[in-house]
């Protein structure tokens, strides 16, 4: 069981997705910093100085901070814009690196442009000789059929 462990985990997927997971975190904490002190700071001066880590609405004892609910639906569409256009730039990447490794077909080379006419050449001269060949079989098969038709014409006693 250990063995198909450590297989599992050797993996490249796992291991890529671990990696992932690290820089995803990495990436969320940079964007709430961006978020908490530089956008909603922002956004509060232009809505009139509102802070949104403080709008809270009390319920009895209870206290709903919808200020920050505001705040992590900011978080989360600066987070899938970003992934969005990384994802855009990095399939952009990709098309551009599968065009530019397919070569554009090389110009033959003069022998290999002999090479061709000679095969072309053989091969119309193999396609007479089958022709030929086809033509003398007709032929044969029809002086065939001819004979048998002059030998039943003659009279029985001639023959």
């Amino acid at each position: 069981m250990w063995k198909e462990f450590k297989a599992f985990i050797a993996q490249g997927n796992v291991i890529d997705l671990a990696v992932a997971v690290v820089i995803g975190t990495a990436f969320q904490q940079i964007v709430s910093a961006l978020v908490d002190n530089i956008i909603m700071p922002l956004v509060g001066v232009i809505l009139g100085g509102v802070d949104f880590s403080t709008l809270v609405i009390g319920v009895g004892e209870a206290q709903v901070e919808y200020g920050l609910f505001i705040q992590a639906i900011v978080d989360f569409f600066i987070i899938a814009m970003a992934i969005f256009i990384f994802v855009k730039v990095a399939t952009k990447l990709m098309k551009k690196r599968e065009n530019e490794e397919e070569p554009a077909p090389e110009e033959p080379t003069a022998s290999e442009l002999y090479l061709k006419e000679i095969r072309d050449l053989l091969h119309a001269e193999q396609e007479e000789k089958q022709s030929s060949i086809e033509s003398e079989n007709v032929d044969l098969a029809s002086s065939e059929d001819h004979e048998e038709e002059t030998t039943e014409e003659q009279p029985k006693d001639e023959r």
